[in-house]
C-alpha cells in the first residue's frame, strides 16, 4: 500500500477499532456521521490523488537530503493535507474538486519549509525567514519572487519549491472571492513566517524570542499564553477557511471578519496544540520546541485547551452556517486524539481526559 494511503488506514483502524472513540464520533449525530462519509470517500480521495502527484515531482529533486525531507514531508504529514482539506465537504463538487487542488500544494510548502528548518543540517537562521517568503508569495500573486534559497541551504531542488508557489498561485487566482480575503491571507501568512524565524532558533534562545515577539501583540488577544499565540500563527487552519470563502460567491466584510475571527487565534491554536500533542516523543527526539509541553501540567493543559474550545465553540455559533464549522472543531478533534501516534506513546488516558474536555 502507498505511504499516503496507509497512513489514513492505520488512522481510521486506530479509530474504528476503539468502543470508546467511535461513541465520540456517535456524539457529532447523523449530520456529523454524513459529512464525515462525504469527506471520506469524497475529499480525501481527491487529496491523496493531488499528493501523489506532488510526491512523483519532489521525487525528482536532484539534491538527495531535499529529497529525503520533500518525501517525508509528504509521506509523514498527508494528513495535513486530506484534514486540511475538510471545508471542501461543504461546497459543490466543481469548487470541491478546486479547493483541494488549491490546498494540497499550499499544505505542502508549509510542511515542506517546516522539514528543512527543524530537520536539515546546516540552515541557518538567516535562511528562515527568506525560506518562508515562498508562502507569502503563493498566496499574494502580486508579491515580486525571490531566490528562496539564497540564504541556504546550498542545494539544488530542480525547482521545487518554485514549482509550489507558482501551482498554488495559479489556483487560487481562479477563486471568485479572493480580493475579499486577501487582507487576511496576508496577515496570516506574515504571522506565520514570523514565528517561523524565532521557533527554529536554539532552546532558551526560541522561548525568549516568542515571548519578547508576543508581547507586540498581547494587547490585541488578551488571556492567551505565549505559546499559545504563537500556536495560533503556526496553523494553516485560519488561510484555509479564508480560502474556503473565496470559493463561494461575494462573501460580505462581515461574514470575513466574523470567520477570521472565529478561526484565529483559538481554533488555530487548537489545532496546533493538538498537533503538537501527537509530536511529543518526535520533537524530544530531534530537540525541537513543542508548544503544548510548555503547560506546566496535562491537567493545566486540559483546562486551558477546554477554554479555547469553549471560546471556539462560541465565536464558531455566531457564523452563517455554525453547524458546518463546530464539526470541523470536533472532526478535528477526534481525529488527533484518536491518532496512532497517541497510542504509540501511550497517551490513552490523556487524550481520552482532552477528548472529553473539548467536547
Amino acid at each position: 500500500m502507498r505511504p499516503l494511503r496507509r497512513d489514513l488506514s492505520a488512522t481510521l483502524a486506530a479509530v474504528f477499532s476503539r468502543p470508546t472513540r467511535l461513541l465520540r464520533l456517535a456524539a457529532l449525530g447523523p449530520r456529523g456521521w454524513w459529512w464525515t462519509a462525504l469527506f471520506l470517500q469524497r475529499i480525501v480521495p481527491q487529496a491523496t490523488r493531488e499528493l501523489e502527484l506532488i510526491r512523483e515531482r519532489a521525487a525528482l529533486i536532484p539534491d538527495e537530503l531535499l529529497r529525503a525531507e520533500a518525501l517525508e514531508s509528504i509521506d509523514g504529514k498527508a494528513y495535513h493535507v486530506q484534514g486540511g482539506s475538510i471545508l471542501a465537504t461543504f461546497l459543490p463538487r466543481a469548487a470541491a474538486r478546486r479547493y483541494v487542488a488549491l490546498i494540497a500544494p499550499l499544505e505542502t510548502i508549509y510542511d515542506y519549509l517546516d522539514n528543512l528548518c527543524d530537520r536539515l543540517p546546516g540552515v541557518t537562521p538567516q535562511a528562515y525567514g527568506l525560506l518562508h517568503e515562498a508562502l507569502r508569495d503563493a498566496v499574494e500573486p502580486a508579491r515580486p519572487g525571490v531566490d528562496y534559497y539564497a540564504a541556504g541551504p546550498p542545494r539544488d531542488d530542480g525547482g521545487y519549491l518554485a514549482f509550489l508557489v507558482a501551482t498554488v498561485r495559479t489556483r487560487i487566482a481562479s477563486l471568485p472571492s479572493l480580493s475579499a480575503v486577501a487582507p487576511q491571507l496576508a496577515e496570516s501568512t506574515r504571522l506565520y513566517a514570523e514565528l517561523q524565524t524565532f521557533k527554529h532558533l536554539a532552546s532558551g534562545t526560541r522561548e525568549r524570542a516568542c515571548r519578547e515577539w508576543f508581547e507586540k501583540h498581547q494587547t490585541r488577544f488578551p488571556g492567551l499564553e505565549w505559546w499559545e499565540f504563537a500556536a495560533a500563527c503556526g496553523s494553516s487552519l485560519p488561510v484555509f477557511a479564508m480560502l474556503f470563502l473565496a470559493s463561494q460567491a461575494d462573501p460580505t466584510p462581515d461574514d470575513v471578519s466574523a470567520t477570521f475571527g472565529a478561526y484565529f487565534p483559538n481554533v488555530s491554536a487548537l489545532h496546533i496544540l493538538l498537533d503538537y500533542y501527537i509530536d511529543q516523543a518526535e520533537d524530544r527526539a530531534h530537540g525541537e520546541l513543542n508548544f503544548f509541553e510548555c503547560y506546566a501540567s496535562s491537567a493545566q493543559a486540559v483546562l486551558r485547551m477546554r477554554a479555547l474550545a469553549e471560546s471556539a465553540a462560541r465565536r464558531l455559533g455566531a457564523l452563517a452556517s455554525p453547524a458546518r464549522h463546530k464539526y470541523v472543531l470536533s472532526a478535528m478533534s477526534v481525529f488527533y486524539l484518536t491518532h496512532p501516534k497517541v497510542f504509540a506513546q501511550h497517551l490513552e488516558r490523556e487524550s481520552a481526559q482532552l477528548l472529553a474536555a473539548l467536547s
